[in-house]
């Protein structure tokens, strides 16, 4: 199982993301980010994203 959590990339937030694979992560990342914070992903902020996510 991969998790990112929210306040690894650096936002005031709870918000913890569980998914199989790294893609589902940064996907479901994405969502959150648009609906919770109204911040866009940007391919280079996705990869920046990509290292906080670790196994769990």
């Amino acid at each position: 199982m991969k998790v990112l959590r929210c306040q690894d990339v650096g936002f005031d937030c709870p918000g913890v993301i569980k998914a199989e694979s790294d893609d589902q992560v940064l996907q479901m990342a994405a969502q959150h980010a648009s609906q919770v914070h109204q911040v866009q992903v940007t391919p280079e902020m996705a990869e920046q994203i990509r290292t906080k996510i670790k196994e769990e």
